[in-house]
């Protein structure tokens, strides 16, 4: 029943997909039961479904499934009497035959007693797509798309009734940004809907008309965070845009709203700064942030943690000294802490602030970790733990330890055996910084039969490897007999602010050269056959990719996947333009860093054979990007090939899709690496 993963399942595709993938964690109220979702592949074997698991926080009885709907769910939450919420799809059987017609295929809100059946609560004709819980008061913060125009309820389902039945799908933009990730703003929006009365287990269907309150109902922008409700059910926080120049776009600020709608303010707001990931205190006077520096030519962002109280708006910066990037805070029920988590030299720990002393220490001494949970008398912590040579799995913690090895607690997905080994490798580069990378080595690598190598450099590019990757999974090249390096060059964060900014706005210049160093200390070594070698990455990694080929031919084979190309042409076409201006500049204005750090000038440099990857529904790195590269690889006579996906995004998420995304990269490095004939997988 649980799943177990063993190094054979990394030799099939087909075995690949059908392994079990955890996500999401949600701790009872009296912390008694735990509840993660674990998604596995459809009967018709055409996506991944989520489903309900209950998990031991003791660890002592096997995992058991609670849900089995059609359309999968996510998303669990506890009410205070210990019902689980959660999202799902799937239809109501309950309802009747003419309720919810135009709601019919949208997600909703449901509740699972402790006893009994699922029930749905709630489906808006918008769908749901996140909500909380205040975890005393037990009142619901959801949220649901609507047009602007209109009230929420009756007039907007009116309203898509019309532009459907007119045929219209035209959509007009007042302001920017018009897209985010594959999906187009507008002309739906999402508001904020706070219930008037608590959801428990007795509870009925949630009245739209009387029994919700919208507190945004003039929305025309996407949350750029999720909500915060104070555990009293009276506060709300939000994050939202505000304006600050043509050529800079917009900081972000956090709102202070009541629960009935009555109040509405600005918490904090301050210039050069933005606020985000809102999580309020257990006497609800006040909430811990994220205060982020906003980026300039001349500097990364930098995160802080911060204490806003709600009644003066006064903020204070908690563990200024810390030089991490503090992420995705959680305060403890007890009040005298704040977990979170950071990058950290290729983990992702969880770290405890003592709110009291102000001092920080770090829980866990490896792995990356998730979905931060803390017992109600703060003596547990529970998460979602993940690394590179592990998927997620569900962990226990004492929350009084340091550099703890956390406890496993049964659930499906766990790996016992790879195809391969884990070991680090660094090198110090020229200006004194120490790189590190992961490197994994195939099951019989040796100085008798050497491996070839696998450079894959990461997404972001302000991030790092961490963790486990189901996109971009090591132990599938393993299996076939690649090593593969998985470096931490410039711009990557767990090794302070002065290591982002040596690559910040000059991407071409120490970000490639800390990662030729790294790869010419793999190769000196006897397991690696430095004749076979090939370089690989998606998103920031495809640029890289991209950079990587006009710049040396030492390498067999390139795979770019999702990649920036043509610099001028991306500054204005990716859905967050003014992110990208803030770092590389203004075409216009600072035309000569823009055509610095711009592959595509140097496309006649190119002699590596490439493999471009690139989705349509890409809307960080639009299509355009892999159409220009490809075009120009064939003009300039590179051997190129070109791997389009008409219904993907940035990511390749479909498990058919996603099949064939390795068969492809196998086949391509089979031919340039190991010298074997081409082989087009079968389903092209």
């Amino acid at each position: 029943m649980e799943g177990k993963i063993t190094e054979a399942g990394f030799g099939d595709l087909t075995s690949f997909t059908e392994m079990p993938r955890i996500s999401s964690l949600a701790l009872s109220p009296d912390g008694t039961r735990l509840v993660t979702v674990v998604a596995t592949l459809s009967p018709d074997g055409k996506t991944w479904q989520g489903a309900l698991w209950e998990v031991d926080p003791a660890g002592e009885r096997p995992a058991r499934r609670l849900t089995r709907g059609a359309k999968g769910e996510s998303a669990p939450a506890f009410t205070p009497d210990g019902a689980l919420l959660f999202v799902s799809a799937r239809p109501d059987q309950e309802a009747k035959p003419a309720d919810g017609k135009a709601a019919k295929d949208k997600a909703a809100l449901w509740l699972l007693p402790p006893v009994g059946e699922a029930r749905e609560l709630y489906r808006p004709a918008g769908g749901v797509s996140e909500f909380v819980v205040a975890r005393q008061a037990g009142t619901v913060l959801l949220a649901a798309g609507a047009h602007p125009t209109v009230e929420f309820g009756e007039q907007d389902e009116e309203h898509r009734k019309a532009r459907e039945d007119a045929g219209v799908t035209a959509i007009l933009h007042e302001s920017y940004p018009i897209r985010y990730w594959d999906s187009d703003l507008g002309p739906s929006f999402p508001r904020l809907l706070a219930t008037t009365a608590p959801v428990d287990v007795d509870s009925g269907r949630i009245d739209q008309a009387g029994g919700l309150v919208d507190l945004m109902p003039n929305a025309a922008a996407r949350l750029e965070d999720s909500p915060a409700i104070s555990p009293d059910g009276r506060w709300v926080v939000h994050a939202e845009n505000v304006a600050v120049s043509p050529s800079y776009g917009h900081r972000v600020r956090l709102r202070l709203k009541s629960a009935d709608g009555a109040t509405d303010r600005v918490l904090a707001d301050q210039e050069g700064h933005s606020f985000l990931q809102p999580a309020f205190l257990p006497d609800s006077s006040g909430v811990i942030a994220v205060r982020a520096f906003d980026s300039t030519m001349d500097s990364p962002w930098i995160n802080t943690l911060v204490r806003i109280d709600l009644e003066s708006g006064a903020v204070e910066e908690l563990a200024a000294d810390f030089t991490e990037e503090p992420d995705h805070p959680v305060v403890s029920p007890t009040g005298d802490a704040v977990y979170f988590t950071s990058s950290h030299r290729g983990h992702q720990p969880i770290w405890k602030l003592d709110l009291a002393s102000g001092a920080v220490v770090k829980l866990t001494a490896s792995g990356a970790y998730t979905d931060v949970r803390v017992s109600p008398d703060g003596a547990s912590v529970y998460a979602l733990r993940n690394a590179v040579d592990q998927p997620p799995r569900p962990v226990r913690l004492s929350a009084s330890g340091v550099d703890q090895q956390a406890v496993p607690l049964p659930a499906p997905g766990a790996v016992e055996s790879l195809p391969g080994t884990l070991t680090e490798i660094d090198t110090v580069v020229e200006d004194g910084r120490t790189v590190r990378a992961w490197l994994v080595l195939p099951a019989g690598a040796s100085a008798e039969q050497p491996a070839p190598l696998l450079l894959w450099v990461h997404g972001g590019p302000v991030m790092s490897w961490s963790g486990w990757s189901w996109r971009w999974n090591p132990w599938l090249m393993a299996a076939r007999g690649y090593a593969v390096l998985l470096p931490d060059p410039a711009l990557s964060t767990g090794y302070g602010h002065d290591f982002v900014r040596a690559g910040w706005a000059s991407w071409g210049a120490k970000p490639y050269t800390d990662l030729m160093s790294i790869t010419d200390v793999a190769v000196r070594r006897d397991d690696i056959d430095d004749s076979r070698t090939a370089a690989m990455g998606g998103s920031f990694g495809g640029y890289m990719a991209n950079w990587i080929a006009t710049q040396t031919d030492r390498f067999k084979a390139i795979v770019t996947h999702a990649s920036l190309w043509h610099l001028d042409a991306f500054t204005g076409s990716t859905d967050d333009s003014y992110y990208w201006i803030r770092e590389m500049g203004d075409p216009l204005r600072q035309q000569e860093q823009v055509r610095a750090n711009s592959p595509h000038l140097r496309v006649a440099d190119i002699k590596t054979p490439m493999l471009v990857i690139h989705g349509d529904k890409d809307y960080r790195v639009p299509i355009g990007e892999g159409q220009r590269l490809y075009f120009d690889l064939v003009r300039h006579g590179v051997p190129a090939k070109f791997l389009y996906y008409p219904n993907e995004n940035h990511w390749i998420l479909t498990p058919g899709n996603a099949k064939i995304w390795y068969e492809t990269i196998f086949a391509f490095l089979a031919e340039h690496v190991l010298g074997e004939p081409w082989q087009r997988p079968e389903l092209l």
